[in-house]
């Protein structure tokens, strides 16, 4: 066995682009590991762990390109550096196969091009995006702002700037939206109807759209502002321009906000402006009172307000689920082996992982995670569980230089081996995210990995999406059950069940 690397100096490819040349490698005759990624300190820990590290790396940084093959001989593992430069050069010229369709190469010629647009997407490295997004706004456009790594006070900047102008700036880290009917980024395949949302939290967005659309209801507009909007240094600047919007739209007849944890000051003035509105509100705020459990409740009332149906017709339904959740964790948690005593979360969603933190605040302890909320308490090392860990994947340290996992599920299917492995883990808790944006084929990511773990511990998995989205749930949720996991409709759902097993197992 041999192991061969190189370092491409301050390189810059996209991270989708990168994701595809290490797979492409991997796939080779000869080969049995490769990976190739931006120099973050992450990134480092995660070579060491597959033993692809090699010393050269030594004093990388987050801008150079590290390309590690393990080969079953070193002629082989010297080829495949040399492929490598061929997949990386032929990942540039993608897409150009002589289309004589003007293609603009500025934010001005876009607009120039196609003059009636009124947003502008915008998903560059973050260091230009806060430059680009200003540009819209100047022309006088909406933006979505898929890009992170935007300082605050660039945020903030554009915000202010967006509010004097009339315009919205969704982000940055904003990767869910659907407008007009219109799905963008990490977003599903939903009915029209008439309950808008805004949101602070993408896949909080997604699960409460999905939930409503599987209900047999409609989403008017879906409007994201990214995480940070609500917090104290942003000050809810677009949620609470979205919620104004949402109230002036006819085609909207029940409002419905979730977000991450909010500062407490901004949570009073969205709760003052709610209170205003002659519309119905429903509220999710993680972390805050708001008579709400969970994004299924939220988006349930939602449908229910619409339909103007009694809200305890809810509360009923919710009981009855929870029961028979505490029934099945009886039978799972005789399933676990001696020893077996921790939850371990692997979200691919941020609000997934906080969300599961508030349900649990009360009942599990210790808790760690990366990104603590509630009780939690901040990991030592992001790379190493300990005791019940919930790990939110999408965080920027796992996403520098690389695709986000909803798309590459690589970090994650490493991470589940780990912990399967580990004699500790009574349950592994998995959140499976459908929708445009997300990974076309996540049975083909998830099938060898999942065939694995089950055999060593729970796996308990909840499905966001529609049987309209381009994966379809119906499907995905068959295939997942097949393998022995066991699925639930909604995260809220899969976390109660995990945390009864949890409590069974008198952890």
């Amino acid at each position: 066995m041999c192991i061969s690397g190189k370092i491409k100096k301050g390189a810059y490819y996209d991270s989708v682009a990168l994701m595809n040349v290490g797979k492409a490698l991997a796939g080779l005759p000869g080969v049995v590991d490769a990976a190739v990624v931006m120099g973050t300190r992450e990134n480092a820990g995660i070579l060491e762990r597959s033993g692809l590290w090699q010393e050269l790396f030594e004093g990388t940084t987050d801008s150079d390109l590290l390309i590690s093959v393990k080969a079953e001989n070193e002629e082989t593992a010297t080829a495949m550096l040399a492929e490598a430069d061929e997949l990386l050069t032929a990942s540039l010229k993608k897409g150009d196969s002589g289309d004589t369709a003007v293609t603009p190469w500025s934010l001005e010629g876009a607009v120039n091009l196609l003059p009636d647009a009124n947003m502008v997407l915008i998903s560059v490295a973050g260091r230009y995006a806060a430059h680009e997004a200003l540009k819209a706004l100047e022309l006088g456009r909406h933006v979505m702002l898929f890009s992170d790594n935007v300082s605050i006070e660039d945020e903030l900047r554009l915000k202010q700037v967006a509010h004097e102008k009339g315009l919205l700036v969704m982000g940055p880290d904003c990767g869910t939206a659907i407008i007009n009917g219109v799905p963008l980024a990490f977003a599903n395949v939903v009915r029209r109807g008439g309950i808008g949302v805004v949101a602070a939290s993408g896949t909080g967005l997604q699960e409460v759209t999905c939930l409503i659309s599987n209900e047999g209801a409609g989403i008017s507009q879906a409007i994201g502002t990214g995480g940070r909007d609500v917090k104290k240094a942003i000050g809810g600047i677009m949620f609470l321009d979205a919620l104004r919007a949402l109230a002036e739209d006819d085609e909207t007849k029940v409002i419905l906000l979730v977000s991450k944890p909010p500062h407490e000051s901004v949570v009073a003035e969205i709760q003052k402006l709610a209170a205003s509105l002659s519309k119905p509100v429903i509220s999710f705020f993680l972390g805050a009172d708001t008579g709400v459990e969970s994004l299924e409740a939220a988006a349930l009332l939602a449908v229910a307000s619409e339909r103007g149906e009694p809200t305890e017709t809810v509360a009923e339904r919710l009981r009855a689920r929870d029961a028979e959740l505490e029934t099945l964790a009886k039978t799972e948690a005789a399933k676990c082996r001696p020893g077996q005593r921790y939850v371990r979360g692997l979200f691919s969603g941020g609000t997934f992982c906080s969300e599961a933190q508030i349900l649990w605040k009360e009942s599990i302890s210790p808790l760690y995670s990366n990104a603590p909320a509630g009780s939690a308490v901040k990991m030592k090392d992001v790379l190493q569980s300990e005791a019940n860990t919930v790990i939110d994947l999408g965080e920027d340290e796992f996403t520098v230089g690389r695709p986000h996992p909803m798309i590459d599920f690589s970090l994650r299917n490493q991470r589940i081996r780990e912990e399967a492995n580990d004699p500790e883990t009574a349950v592994i808790l998995l959140d499976v995210v459908l929708g445009y944006g997300s990974n076309m084929n996540p049975m083909e990511e998830l099938d060898a990995v999942l065939r694995e773990a089950v055999g060593k511990t729970r796996v308990i998995c909840s499905v966001t999406g529609t049987d309209q989205d381009p994966q379809n749930r119906s499907r995905v949720s068959a295939a997942l059950k097949a393998l022995g996991a066991v699925v639930l409709p909604s995260n809220a759902a899969a976390c109660k069940l995990a945390g009864n097993i949890i409590r069974e197992l008198g952890a």
